[in-house]
């Protein structure tokens, strides 16, 4: 907002030297001077449209880029819960990960209270048979986690790149958090750093972008879901580009 300040004001200024100028200078001279103010006039006029039209592309691109990247986040995120609930643990990379979904199956399971005798308190009150409820968990049978997460598409395959965005591939890492003796607990992490989903646009926009922490941006200098740090599964993105729970 500054820079743009600063350069109408020169515009205005540049105006009144051209006013000057026809007023008080010798005809002889003018046609020079005012050519060459016109062209300043116009060369500042294109920078102070450019300051205000860069940061609108910008962020049209951003928001077209954040969001491809933010559907194959889910899709990650997705797919790392199923590996968890089946296998009990996230999976390490991309290649473990779609050999999960190509392979794994959720079992079907049903809960029903069933009433069976309470052997220890029947033998307490002699032998005054004394009923109690328990839970029964019947298998049902299985589905496919393929079929469960993604019908009939196979875009998890390509679930680590963003084709639109050049050299775009999500780093993923999963771990344990936990102290040492302690039952550890299962992590993931999947990233893709600002700076290569917009790596050709302006560097200073870029440099703001690095830094934004805002309830409705994408804080810190990368789209990410989970975490190695602490136990959390969701995504750093505003509801504006969807569910990140």
């Amino acid at each position: 907002m500054k820079l743009i300040l600063i350069a109408i004001a020169v515009i205005l200024v540049t105006i009144g030297l051209v006013w000057l100028i026809d007023k008080f200078i010798p005809s002889k001279l003018r046609p020079v001077l005012m050519i060459a103010l016109w062209a300043l006039i116009a060369f500042l006029g294109y920078q102070t449209f450019n300051s205000i039209y860069e940061p609108i592309k910008f962020n049209k691109v951003k928001e077209k880029r954040y969001a491809a990247v933010i559907e194959k986040m889910v899709d990650v995120r997705d797919a790392q819960l199923a590996h968890r609930q089946v296998i009990g643990d996230f999976a390490p990379n991309f290649e473990s990960l779609i050999k999960f979904i190509d392979t794994a199956k959720f079992t079907i399971t049903q809960r029903r209270i069933e009433t069976v005798l309470d052997e220890e308190r029947t033998k307490l009150f002699g032998g005054v048979e004394t009923m109690k409820d328990i839970t029964v968990i019947d298998t049902l049978g299985y589905v496919s986690v393929k079929d469960s997460l993604f019908k009939n598409s196979d875009r998890y395959k390509t679930m680590m790149t963003v084709p639109s965005i050049e050299g775009a591939k999500i780093e993923m890492k999963a771990g344990l958090l936990g102290e040492e003796g302690e039952n550890k607990i299962p992590v993931f992490e999947a990233k893709l750093l600002k700076s290569v989903i917009l790596a050709d646009q302006n560097k200073d926009l870029l440099a703001q972008e690095n830094e934004t922490i805002s309830v409705d941006g994408v804080n810190g200098d990368a789209i990410r879901v989970g975490s190695l740090e602490e136990i959390n599964t969701s995504g750093n993105w505003p509801k504006t580009y969807g569910d990140s729970e």
